[in-house]
């Protein structure tokens, strides 16, 4: 257990922050899913954008690598041209 009043407070925060994360996480994974199933191809090149931006959105963030965030969006990209 925790000794510090400062140490209990980031235990606290972290977990809030942990929380935040997983949800925005799972928000984006929803999206990409979303569009992945989607056949229309007016549909998937405007919901394109919104996902991208959320990828980058977690990037930016630290919640994913920049890595795996440039090969996700460069997949849905090629996936959205293919359509």
């Amino acid at each position: 257990m925790a000794n510090h009043k400062s140490a209990l407070k980031r235990i606290r925060r972290n977990e809030a922050v942990r929380l935040r994360n997983k949800y925005q996480h799972k928000t984006v994974r929803n999206a990409i899913k979303k569009l992945r199933n989607t056949e229309d191809k007016k549909q998937a090149e405007t919901l394109l954008p919104s996902v991208v931006g959320m990828i980058d959105k977690l990037a930016k963030r630290n919640i994913i690598h920049a890595n795996k965030a440039g090969n996700l969006k460069a997949g849905l990209t090629k996936r959205v041209n293919a359509l």
